[in-house]
């Protein structure tokens, strides 16, 4: 798959085995940043790998996507003699793709970087897009650039050593994009359902294919985020509140999976959405997440605090991307607060 960027076309390759990567490693200087316990599960085939090059195992979580962290991160490329052309080799899930892809775009004002995702979210989503987020103060993904890596490779063998909540966490991703590609899309992953649950290497490998299809056709469109590519925040506006007011405990794509069902729900009683795809898309929803929210996850006042301060809210009122009949999407920036309490409440009487 080829992707259309500002900066340039960048490639995707689907790879059968992590030593597939060998192939597809571009030549020259190369200093590797990879998720710590990605090395301690892969750490003698990405050694092979990357024989005499630097190899830097990063401890990631999301305390630490922050500027304290990629300055951390420069400090030790700039100790280990990178220069312009010296290309960054990002082995991890979407934090360190974050804070790799931010480090790279500042550095000499942009070096070469390749991204190898580890995790289902980053491999079905994030890879692509040019996306990098880092959290300031109590704002999630309030600082980043647009800084595409070079080359994307996607080795799905990865996914086996995922733990359920972060494999749950990007399933909730890879639907919510086939719901945003139209009947067919929806279709195809009501038959990969059960695969994709337990993980089946063949439903794996045609359904982050197609999410990331899907994906691009938005970001193409709409690189830096003027327009389509908003609708993209499906789920993510009351998903990132929910991270926010339960200090991260849910993975970021089970969050979306419930912030889509609020959406619909709010949606619902609009009128804006059919309940036949509603129920559709509930029960989709009810097999991709796997946590339960508990009473303090839902409560108005914080989550309400939380949404008003998402970067991607422009007026005065709260903003939301809602499906609508006929798998269309829209955004509506008047959303009210008795529409959030509401939701909840439905939420909090859900079976």
């Amino acid at each position: 798959m080829t992707v259309q960027a500002a900066t340039g076309a960048y490639e995707v390759h689907l790879l059968e085995t992590v030593a597939g990567m060998a192939d597809r490693l571009p030549q020259g200087h190369r200093v590797w940043l990879v998720d710590a316990r990605v090395w301690a599960l892969y750490g003698r085939e990405l050694r092979t790998l990357a024989g005499a090059d630097d190899v830097l195992p990063v401890p990631i979580e999301e305390a630490r996507k922050t500027l304290d962290t990629a300055q951390e991160l420069c400090a030790a490329l700039m100790a280990r003699g990178v220069r312009r052309r010296t290309t960054l080799v990002a082995v991890g899930g979407g934090i360190l793709q974050d804070l790799a892809g931010f480090a790279a775009s500042i550095l000499y004002r942009g070096i070469p970087w390749v991204f190898v995702p580890t995790t289902l979210l980053a491999q079905a989503d994030s890879c692509i897009g040019g996306k990098t987020s880092l959290n300031f103060q109590a704002f999630k993904n309030l600082l980043g650039t647009f800084w595409p890596p070079r080359r994307v490779l996607l080795a799905p063998a990865f996914l086996g050593t995922l733990d359920a909540p972060d494999y749950f966490s990007g399933l909730g991703e890879v639907l919510k994009l086939h719901l945003m590609g139209g009947e067919g899309s929806l279709e195809a992953y009501e038959g990969l359902e059960a695969g994709l649950r337990d993980r089946d290497g063949a439903a794996l490998r045609e359904a982050i294919p197609a999410a990331l299809a899907i994906k691009r056709g938005y970001i193409e469109r709409d690189e830096h985020d003027a327009g389509p590519r908003l609708l993209l925040n499906y789920g993510h506006c009351f998903g990132h509140a929910l991270e926010a007011v339960t200090g991260y405990r849910w993975p970021h794509g089970q969050a979306v999976v419930l912030g889509m069902r609020l959406a619909n729900r709010v949606a619902e009683r609009r009128g804006l959405l059919a309940p036949d795809l509603a129920r559709r898309a509930e029960r989709l929803f009810r097999g991709a997440l796997t946590l339960r929210p508990q009473p303090a996850d839902l409560e108005a006042g914080p989550l309400l605090a939380a949404m008003g301060r998402d970067k991607k809210r422009t007026g005065e009122g709260l903003a939301l991307i809602v499906m609508r009949t006929g798998l269309a999407f829209a955004q509506v920036q008047d959303l009210a607060p008795e529409e959030v309490e509401a939701a909840l409440e439905a939420e909090r009487r859900h079976d």
